[in-house]
């Protein structure tokens, strides 16, 4: 009996059909004549057989409780010997073979028959449903032996009856009942263990091989585990001397590896070793059982090289079959298996050490195994697959598409061949799927690519947990996922891939030989989401797992090319991300590294030249080498030559040549190369299917040579052609977002340059691409983190449409491409009471899943794991992505309901016009060369534009960086610090006349237009709302003015608040302030790490008189003021007055927030919490509504995010207060707010306008550090 496999070590089921097929005629004969001969015929045939199969679970499920009760009292006296001989060096030094002490004695006369009679059970048990009809008849066997104790004569009578009964139709009875008979019967068996364990000898080897036999027919692992147990007792009783000893050995070794096969625990292959070595150094070479011997313990040595990778074992292995085929005659019914497992040994070294000739030996063994193989005999299908995936080795080594041809041809046929349950069956789809994914990736059908994940994923569903081979289902499943998300572009597959990945990683051991390929492919998934998503931790990660997978890799190995092509990759990528050349260095030496490994003719050679390729173009960018460019070209041609037609990675490759064909180009000016950039990238298209996810980069690329030609030459075709590539690239229905994103930004600047009439649908296709690119799928951090990629998007397209004089479409920019994660945020708490109403089924679920969203994206992964408990940091990501296409899949059904056509879709300019309720909103744009403002009037659809030619983006840097400087040398950023006298008069007038300019350059000529300035107001002052952009967001349009002239200040025209939106303004709800209100008041006092803030025990009470008897008033200060009892108030009340420390943070603008007792509460914290319909947040802290100045549109300080998370109505300071004057603008804003009890029209405004007046005529006009800083953002 040959057991195992290298490929799949799955149990066969080709033994039992063969034993069936011989045991049935023998069996019947025996039976009619005594039970003697079944014993006999028992042990011709080595019924302890592995690999036995049969269908008769049912028919077989009574018997062991049989067994049991018939074994149960005579076999627990044995625990001890079998603990002891399971023991490890149980066999002693290998030189001595000492077994140790074993008894024989001989069976008392009076139970042979008993012994006889007992073997007939496990020899039915293996024949077809006719004959296991005499189940019953063996129990009766059974007890007739053991009370009556029949002589010879009167048990073959009583055989020979007992057939004549199963002739009579006795095999028509209900197999339940007959099962019910044995349970009946042998519970009547009650032996008793004598006191000398040898006189159990006998018994103790039926029962080991009754149960290996029960284990072949069930797979019941319990049956595998008696077995052994048994057999290992049998082993330390039998006597050196003993003549069955080998044979003894030889099976327990079999039993060992059929529980490793099962199990996958080394310490069973080690005992299948150790056991079968000693068996085989027992037979000499003319026994006939050597054969078999030898070629076991090849298999083993073979197993055990697939699972700690030690190439000596593969040696050995190979030995003791070539050794077992040389003693083999032909015509041999093992010849077949040997040579099969012999072939697949050959295989696996071909793997490890790449040569040649161990796969064409490999080829030869499996050939002659398969023409050796009745086309009806059961292990015909597992023959085949080996054979098929030696052909996919060859056709990987050198390229030809015939072998990968063959290798899906054994494979397909070894798949009808294998009947649905067979153990070998998830193996074979395993096989088929990666075959069919290597024909996809030569030769691009995407019915390859869709096999592929059908046969994987029913492997998959075939392969119970805990299978030794379930890692390598998951991780080939997950390669073909891969393949399909780089074809089709699902981010889905990808997430998937990375899922199967990571658990086959998991349940590879340490120095298991596949672990590194797993790692590698780990790291390429990462790889892959990389470029999609353009989240560092996944670069990060690529690197990591390829690295790890690098260092596990053997010199000599054939897979060390490729892994250090894939490394090096990951180096040029991280390098264009980060820009450290260090990267490019590395990239450039691994991938040098892998060319010199790669020999001429390997399929691999063109992907490692093409990246050597790029990351030598790459690095001549940088630095300017000539040799590098010229040294990039050669590489990519290279690759080019030796790419052949029809293969996926030709148009890529094409691409990247023609692209360093531009470079040189541009640095000699030869008109050939930029053909030959036409030419490479043209061919390069005209290869890509339409709907290919790489499409959309190669029109880009296409597009940007046709642009570099059309400034060469001035031929208007050329920027023809260049601008509907663009547009092509752009709006493309396949490719990845963040690509068209990027490709839509350099469509606006080359149509703004070249044709700036069709900037506009520019414009327009990126605005569109923003939300994919700001994906509700990325934690809030990435999304601010992407913001920072897409430049000055809102304000240059809000300029090209002011030019057109489309001021509507300006406006409508200007809110959507602006405040971005803000306006995801509201979207994600906007009420759905409408859809409710029409539709309760859809307004539950996107409810839902809105919540998990605004959740999810405003915690950090990190985080969301440890609340999870049970999931990592991974899957927690994909559950976001998930959401987040659900989301995106809910609003399309949602928007094909009635009257839902622009359900959540942003608003057009006539709606945003209506935010201005309490007087003029002032929207200002400022492009980096100039300004404009968009005046929204109330009670007017009119847009009114207003130029403010002497202002720009240049001048608003400046300002702030003088504002900066001077706040910064006065110490006001942190409340709570002695200041310097302000005393210095240069830094009077620098502030002075940064207000001159803000009045003179943007707040004047507002009011100019308004007519403010012409025809003051009197009281009550209008009230003005300013909205400014990009830099000037920093800038205190509120304090303008020339303080050396009278009636020049904007203060003494109009009341001034600000807004971040429109939006915002629109989704305010004024409110009264009654006796049912509740207020909360927090204060700082002594914050460790942090100067006293004397000052705000002051605040605090002043607020206290005002509020105290006319609303509900809740006080927490110091060590009662935390993180959590502050969040959790906020909840509860409907105002909030913060008086405290607060701090910037300038890595992440998130984690900005107030210092109180016990730690930060943070940005983030606040905008997690829905705090609807709340009143006014007073922030009497440093620096709350100072921004962050690399996302200077996007509103990220504390007192916008008191605006999100639902506060209407907010005053907060641009740079710190003195502790001082906290108390005196307190006092005065609670006064005129509780006097006049309502919020939410310009109320707060009003109170904040007088406030500072007071403090304005306390410290002096031209102490500006002292009441400049506060503001008043929202109604």
């Amino acid at each position: 009996m040959i057991y195992g496999s290298a490929i799949n070590c799955l149990q066969s089921t080709g033994e039992a059909q063969k034993y069936t097929r011989l045991w049935k005629p023998d069996c019947t004969a025996c039976l009619l004549q005594g039970p003697e001969n079944i014993r006999t015929l028992q042990i011709d045939r080595d019924l302890g057989t592995s690999s036995l199969r049969s269908n008769k679970s049912g028919v077989l499920g009574k018997y062991s409780e049989a067994l049991h009760e018939h074994t149960g009292q005579s076999t627990k006296s044995f625990e001890d010997l079998y603990e002891s001989a399971s023991a490890p060096g149980i066999l002693g030094s290998p030189e001595s073979r000492r077994i140790g002490p074993r008894l024989r004695t001989p069976i008392p006369e009076p139970h042979k028959k008993e012994w006889q009679a007992i073997t007939i059970g496990p020899s039915v048990l293996a024949l077809d449903d006719l004959y296991t009809s005499l189940l019953p008849l063996t129990a009766s066997f059974i007890v007739t032996a053991k009370q009556s104790r029949m002589t010879e004569g009167d048990l073959n009578t009583k055989v020979q009856g007992l057939q004549r009964s199963t002739n009579r139709g006795f095999a028509t009875r209900e197999m339940p009942e007959a099962l019910t008979e044995i349970d009946r019967k042998t519970q009547a068996l009650n032996p008793e263990t004598p006191d000398d364990h040898s006189s159990m000898l006998p018994l103790l080897v039926h029962l080991g091989n009754i149960h290996e036999e029960r284990f072949s027919l069930l797979h019941e692992l319990d049956d595998l585990e008696k077995a052994i147990k048994y057999k290992t007792i049998t082993l330390t009783l039998t006597p050196d001397s003993d003549p069955g000893l080998s044979k003894l050995l030889f099976t327990l070794a079999a039993v060992h590896g059929q529980r490793f096969q099962c199990q996958g625990n080394l310490d069973d292959i080690e005992k299948a070793i150790e056991y079968g070595s000693i068996s085989v150094d027992m037979t000499p070479d003319d026994d006939s059982a050597v054969v078999t011997r030898l070629a076991n313990l090849g298999t083993s040595y073979t197993i055990r090289f697939n699972n700690l990778g030690k190439l000596t074992d593969l040696d050995d292995g190979i030995q003791f079959m070539s050794r077992a085929i040389a003693l083999t005659p032909d015509g041999h019914p093992d010849l077949p298996s040997i040579l099969s497992n012999l072939g697949v040994s050959h295989s696996g070294r071909f793997q490890r050490l790449g040569e040649l000739s161990d796969l064409e030996n490999a080829i030869k063994y499996e050939y002659r195994a398969v023409v050796l193989t009745p086309d009806e005999h059961p292990d015909l299908p597992s023959r085949l697959s080996n054979m098929g995936v030696s052909h996919s080795f060859r056709f990987k080594r050198l390229g030809e598409l015939s072998d990968l041809e063959n290798a899906i041809e054994y494979l397909s046929r070894a798949l009808t061949l294998t009947p649905d349950r067979h153990p070998h069956l998830p193996g074979i789809l395993v096989n088929l799927g990666l075959f069919h994914g290597d024909r996809f990736e030569r030769l691009g059908k995407l019915s390859d690519l869709e096999n592929a994940i059908k046969y994987q994923s029913r492997a998959l569903a075939l392969t119970p947990k805990g299978h030794p081979h379930l890692p390598r289902t998951l991780a080939n499943l997950a390669v073909s996922h891969e393949i399909r998300f780089e074809r089709l572009g699902e981010l889905s597959d990808l997430d998937n891939a990375i899922e199967y990945e990571y658990r086959a990683v998991a349940l590879t051991p340490d120095g298991h030989p596949d672990l590194p390929s797993r790692l590698a492919n780990l790291g390429g998934s990462h790889s892959h989401r990389f470029e999609r998503l353009g989240e560092l931790s996944d670069l990060k990660n690529a690197i990591e797992y390829k690295s790890r997978a690098l260092a596990l890799t053997p010199n000599g190995h054939p897979d060390l090319p490729s892994r250090l092509t894939n490394l090096g990759a990951s180096h040029h990528r991280r390098f264009e991300r980060l820009g450290e050349l260090s990267d490019l260095d590395n990239a450039i030496e691994y991938l040098s590294c892998a060319l010199a490994l790669t020999p001429d003719g390997h399929p691999h050679l063109p992907s490692t030249l093409t990246n050597l390729g790029a990351s030598h173009c790459r690095r001549f960018a940088r630095i300017g080498e000539v040799s590098d460019l010229e040294n990039g070209i050669e590489y990519e041609s290279r690759a080019v030559a030796l790419t052949p037609d029809g293969h996926p990675d030709l148009p890529s490759r094409l691409t990247n040549l023609g692209g360093s064909h531009i470079r040189r180009f541009e640095q000699r000016g030869e008109v050939s190369d930029l053909e030959n950039a036409i030419d490479y990238q043209s061919r390069a298209l005209a290869l890509t299917p339409d709907n290919h996810p790489d499409a959309a980069s190669r029109q880009y690329s296409l597009a940007w040579t046709h642009l570099r030609c059309y400034r060469q030459t001035i031929d208007h075709s050329y920027l023809q052609h260049s601008l509907s590539l663009f547009r092509s690239a752009s709006q493309s229905l396949s490719g990845a977002p963040r690509d068209k994103f990027m490709f839509a930004q350099v469509w606006t600047k080359a149509a703004l340059v070249f044709s700036p009439d069709s900037c506009i649908d520019a414009y327009q296709t990126a605005i569109d691409l923003l939300p994919q690119y700001i994906w509700l799928g990325a934690t809030t951090t990435q999304r601010y983190q992407d913001l920072s990629d897409t430049e000055a998007l809102a304000v240059d397209a809000a300029s090209a449409a002011i030019r057109s004089s489309n001021h509507s479409l300006a406006l409508e920019w200007l809110e959507h491409a602006r405040c971005v994660v803000w306006n995801q945020s509201l979207m994600l708490r906007s009420p759905l009471d409408h859809l409710h109403s029409i539709n309760p089924d859809l307004g539950t679920q996107l409810q839902n899943v809105a919540d998990q969203l605004h959740n999810a994206g405003s915690h950090s992964r990190e985080s969301q794991t440890l609340v999870s408990g049970s999931m990592t940091p991974e899957q927690v990501a994909q559950e976001h992505r998930r959401l987040a296409k659900r989301y995106d899949d809910l609003l399309v059904r949602i928007r094909e309901l009635p009257g839902f056509n622009d359900f959540l879709r942003p608003m057009k300019a006539k709606g945003l016009v209506q935010a201005a309720r309490t007087g003029p909103v002032v929207v200002i744009n400022c492009h980096q060369d100039h300004c404009d403002a968009l005046l929204v009037l109330p009670h007017q659809h009119h847009i009114h534009h207003v130029p403010l030619p002497n202002f720009s983006g240049k001048k608003a840097q400046s300002a702030r960086s003088e504002l900066e400087g001077s706040i910064g040398t006065r110490r006001s950023r942190e409340r709570g610090v002695v200041r310097k006298p302000f005393i210095e008069e240069d830094q009077d007038n620098d502030f002075g006349n940064l207000l001159g300019t803000l009045w003179y350059n943007v707040v004047k000529p507002v009011l100019d237009y308004l007519g403010y300035t012409s025809n003051p107001p009197e009281d009550p002052l209008p009230h003005i709302t300013w909205c400014p952009t990009g830099p000037l967001s920093f800038l205190p349009l509120h304090a303008a003015g020339d303080y050396d002239q009278p009636r020049s200040r904007v203060f003494d025209y109009v009341i001034s608040s600000y807004t971040p939106t429109l939006t915002a303004l629109l989704n305010s709800i004024p409110s009264s302030f009654t006796s049912d209100s509740q207020v909360l008041a927090v204060g700082q006092e002594h914050t460790p790490g942090h100067n006293p803030l004397p000052g705000t025990m002051d605040e605090l009470a002043r607020l206290k008189a005002h509020i105290h008897h006319k609303a509900k008033y809740t006080e927490l200060v110091d060590d009662h003021a935390t993180t959590s009892v502050v969040l959790n108030a906020m909840e509860q009340h409907d105002w909030v007055h913060i008086a405290c420390h607060a701090h910037q943070n300038v890595d992440d603008a998130t984690q900005s927030g107030f210092f109180l007792h016990d730690g930060v509460l943070d940005l983030a914290s606040i905008n997690r919490r829905s705090l609807k319909n709340k009143g006014l947040a007073f922030l009497s802290a440093c620096q709350t509504a100072k921004g962050d100045k690399t996302l200077a549109d996007e509103a990220v300080h504390l007192a916008s995010g008191m605006l999100m998370a639902g506060y209407t109505s907010v005053i907060a300071t641009m740079w710190s207060v003195n502790d001082s004057d906290g108390p005196l603008v307190t006092n005065e804003v609670y006064y005129e707010l509780v006097k006049g009890g309502q919020l939410g029209n310009g109320e707060a405004g009003r109170a904040l306008h007088k406030a500072v007046a007071l403090l304005r005529k306390e410290v002096g006009e031209q102490s500006f550090e002292r009441w400049v800083p506060y503001i008043h953002i929202g109604s």
